[in-house]
């Protein structure tokens, strides 16, 4: 029983892994976009438009959403492992 809750814990330790590996882009990817709105210029910048400006602010805003929401899942997805083996463990603990 106990080698089955090892290769539960190995299999949710490398899931965890890649959702942090991915989390980690997305955060680089958000960070290197709120770099580039920061040069910009605060007067008469050049969109093309207002609609270019618009276009761009939204860009930034659903990154980083994204990335908030991706941080949120991680986190869900972490407590919803552990309550999954504390279970199991406390039912070996009975055993």
């Amino acid at each position: 029983m106990e080698q089955k809750v090892n290769e539960i814990m190995q299999h949710i330790s490398q899931a965890q892994e890649q959702l942090a590996r991915l989390l980690d882009t997305e955060r680089h990817v958000t960070v290197r976009m709120a770099q580039i709105i920061h040069n910009l210029p605060d007067e008469d910048p050049d969109f093309g438009s207002l609609e270019g400006l618009m276009d761009n602010s939204s860009a930034v805003n659903k990154s980083v959403i994204d990335y908030l929401n991706g941080l949120a899942d991680l986190q869900d997805s972490m407590a919803e492992l552990l309550e999954r083996v504390k279970k199991e463990m406390n039912v070996q603990d009975e055993e």
